[in-house]
């Protein structure tokens, strides 16, 4: 049994680091947004802001924040593999064999994690060739399995999503509706330090704030939230999301 679990896992994150690996346009475009983020508005950031006491903006803050978004983006669209195998056919060949099927989602799930933390390794590399410094190479290793906790958590999400809707552009509006505040709202791009009460309230809701935390403190050596509340929350939400996601999966109908 365990073996056989492990074999469809395998077999689902195969599949998925395939077709990562084939879809080049892919790649390149997961790549692109966080990149042009950290040049553009690190250039006017930099040049336009002042800190309290005279100081000027420095641009690494944005990288742990735009590794962050690019692990949610990704993760998220994980899900949409779910809707194209359903509609050519072969989500149902895979949910016919004797497996079951929260193995093929866990599958899937890790195949899509380890191909946003591939991006996510990627922009942390570009981020350092432009300059951002990283506080020690320890804390760079570190991030890693910090955006697997992130990512997992996410992708659960997505299965979640996918389960249920039938339709590609279903999804994306779905997903437009749930990136823009997640990332907006996630101290990506400003402290999360002196916000107002309100704000302060969906700051600290919002997951991707500890994901985002997390790895400015693995990366730059701070952060306002605690490193063992941010881990301790990312596992939470990570083992909650894979769990719904499974669920869902295992109800939905091909």
């Amino acid at each position: 049994m365990v073996r056989k679990a492990l074999n469809t896992i395998y077999t689902m994150w195969l599949r998925e680091m395939l077709r990562f690996w084939r879809s080049k346009s892919r790649i390149i475009g997961s790549l692109a947004t966080p990149f042009f983020f950290l040049i553009i508005l690190g250039a006017g950031f930099s040049s336009s802001f002042q800190l309290p006491g005279g100081g000027r903006f420095d641009k690494s803050y944005l990288a742990p924040g735009l590794i962050g978004m690019a692990i949610l983006f990704s993760s998220l669209m994980g899900g949409v593999s779910i809707i194209w195998d359903r509609e050519f056919g072969f989500l149902k060949e895979i949910l016919i064999a004797p497996v079951s099927r929260f193995f093929v989602a866990l599958g899937k799930a890790v195949g899509g994690v380890t191909t946003s933390m591939i991006q996510g390794v990627l922009i942390m590399i570009i981020a350092r060739l432009i300059g951002i410094e990283y506080t020690s190479i320890p804390g760079v290793l570190a991030s890693i399995p910090v955006m697997f906790i992130s990512g997992i958590g996410f992708i659960g999400l997505g299965i979640a999503l996918a389960s249920k809707i039938d339709s590609h552009e279903g999804f994306q509006m779905v997903m437009s509706f749930l990136t823009m505040p997640l990332v907006l709202l996630s101290g990506a791009f400003f402290p999360i330090t002196n916000l107002p009460a309100w704000l302060r309230v969906l700051v600290y809701a919002n997951p991707l704030t500890y994901g985002v935390e997390a790895l400015r403190f693995c990366l730059l050596g701070s952060s306002p939230i605690s490193i063992y509340v941010s881990i301790g929350v990312l596992l939470l939400f990570a083992f909650a999301m894979i769990g719904l996601g499974g669920k869902m999966f295992e109800k939905m109908r091909v």
